[in-house]
């Protein structure tokens, strides 16, 4: 992975734990079992790319863009998203573990996120406007003055979500989940 400019590669099975790939471009790439796990992705761009049974668990990600990515049963633990360039930041997951990651203050509008798991991550001053939670596990998500508008947590587990500290307009919950926005209350529901 030396070279600056790399289009439609297809990598498969490699291992770059905690190894540097940084300031690489890669256009139209899929990565299939490969281990990225601690490794050091700053300033590098991945653009049109997917992520399959991937472990980029404490990946570095300062600077780096992800540009209408796809990442399907990858494991994803603790990385910080909210370090990554802003820029044109756009991706979907699914079937991911995405355990203790951050997403602080990013513009996220019509993510999705299918069959994940976001046990205790971070969604501060995040805009989720039309973001998609599809049998999501959100077990000690903190969702804080972000924007849930027009969010589909209907079918969203776990989730405690203020009404009150976040913008919910015309978010849709079902009637089984919507506990998750009187937890503050502690107050039964039967």
């Amino acid at each position: 992975m030396s070279k600056n400019y790399v289009d439609g590669e297809n990598y498969r099975g490699e291992n770059f734990t905690g190894q540097e790939i940084s300031a690489v471009e890669y256009e139209k790439c899929t990565f299939t079992n490969c281990i990225f796990a601690r490794a050091d992705l700053s300033e590098t761009m991945f653009s049109e790319c997917e992520f399959e049974d991937c472990d980029l668990s404490l990946a570095k990600l300062q600077g780096t863009s992800f540009k209408e990515v796809e990442f399907i049963n990858c494991k994803l633990l603790g990385l910080h998203f909210d370090d990554c360039n802003s820029f044109l930041l756009a991706f979907n997951f699914k079937n991911c573990v995405l355990n203790f990651a951050s997403f602080y203050k990013l513009r996220l509008k019509n993510i999705r996120f299918e069959d994940c798991k976001l046990v205790e991550a971070e969604f501060v001053e995040t805009d989720l406007s039309k973001a998609v939670f599809k049998n999501c596990d959100l077990t000690g998500t903190v969702f804080e003055n972000s924007i849930l508008e027009n969010a589909d947590l209907r079918t969203a587990l776990n989730f405690s979500i203020d009404p009150e500290n976040n913008r919910i307009n015309k978010a849709k919950f079902s009637a089984q989940n919507i506990a998750g926005l009187l937890d503050k209350y502690d107050i039964t529901i039967e």
